[in-house]
């Protein structure tokens, strides 16, 4: 979590903006565990993990789109869902990510 912090903050020195995802749910096989986190700034950068890398770069431009937005959401991944196997996601569970723009 260190590691995050000091990206954000070296984000924020460098005037980005930043987006938080945060694992909010799991339900069966899930690669990360709720409270999991990953940040993305306005300029591409990310660090930390919501998904082990199997849904990251969907997470990632739900996080571009909340900065270009300054609109937070809700996404969800799932096998069920078409959209899961189009991005990766074929570990046999569901998660749901809360995407928001971190403010100061």
């Amino acid at each position: 979590m260190n590691e995050i912090l000091n990206d954000i903050e070296r984000w924020r020195a460098q005037g980005e903006q930043v987006a938080i995802a945060t694992v909010i749910k799991t339900v069966g096989s899930a690669p990360c565990q709720i409270g999991a986190k990953m940040a993305v700034s306005s300029a591409g950068g990310l660090a930390g993990s919501v998904s082990g890398g199997c849904v990251e770069g969907s997470v990632f431009e739900e996080c571009q789109d909340a900065l270009r937005t300054g609109r937070a959401r809700l996404v969800r991944y799932g096998v069920a869902d078409e959209e899961a196997w189009e991005v990766g996601l074929a570990c046999g569970g569901t998660i749901e990510i809360f995407v928001e723009v971190l403010s100061w």
